[in-house]
């Protein structure tokens, strides 16, 4: 059965609720990643600090430190991909028997869903696990690309390339880290999609108060206070 053919087995509302998750995480991504001179997000205003690392990174000596935070950037990361591949094999699993969740929804006499539909919600979560799986694989990739340019660029300052490589490394790392930041939503959004197993309501609930979750911190949070200050150019 393909996709059109499962649109008719949903209710009206739980498909507007579908588009508003969907929606919300495009424009999300949009406000999160675009320079505002008023209120930058934390993505971008640790845009500026990673230019700054590496400005530094020229004139540092030694240069472990540099390897240091790279080394505990992709150890991050690959945390992360495992754990999307963890759940991936376990929502797999389900969809090969989801008596267990549709008990779980009878449970809270929300609908009464046909195990058709309730694999077509679970691939839905699963659709976030595996964007942000990729997200954290390319971000991986690219933090690897940056430690190559970084080996690249001079030890002596006043070489005529020297700041010219760090600058295409600073952009390199920019790179990884907006894929990086696009894998966490992600795995945000698989969690508020969760709602979903109990009914529209469900999702229109959770995936709000992760819309909400993801807006405070990048833009309201203590942190982003204390980053924030000192930096002279913030837009």
């Amino acid at each position: 059965m393909d996709l059109y053919s499962l649109i008719p087995l949903f209710p009206a509302f739980d498909l507007a609720v579908v588009a508003y998750t969907l929606l919300g995480a495009f424009v999300l991504q949009q406000v999160i990643e675009r320079p505002n001179r008023l209120r930058p997000s934390v993505s971008v205003i640790m845009m500026h600090y990673r230019r700054d690392w590496m400005r530094e990174f020229v004139t540092r000596q030694p240069r472990i430190f540099d390897a240091t935070i790279l080394d505990g950037l992709r150890q991050g990361i690959t945390f992360y991909a495992s754990t999307c591949m963890l759940a991936l094999g376990g929502g797999l699993a389900l969809l090969g028997d989801t008596a267990p969740l549709e008990g779980l929804a009878d449970s809270f006499g929300v609908h009464d869903d046909p195990g058709l539909v309730m694999k077509a919600k679970i691939l839905f979560i699963l659709a976030f696990v595996v964007n942000a799986f990729l997200k954290f694989v390319w971000s991986h990739w690219l933090f690897g690309y940056c430690s190559l340019l970084m080996a690249s660029v001079p030890n002596d300052p006043n070489h005529p390339t020297a700041y010219a490589r760090a600058a295409r490394a600073a952009e390199v790392n920019i790179t990884a880290a907006r894929n990086y930041n696009r894998g966490l939503r992600s795995v945000y959004y698989a969690i508020g999609a969760l709602g979903w197993l109990v009914g529209p309501w469900g999702l229109l609930v959770t995936i709000t108060v992760t819309f909400g979750s993801l807006i405070r911190r990048e833009f309201a949070s203590q942190s982003r206070a204390a980053i924030l200050e000192g930096l002279s150019d913030p837009s």
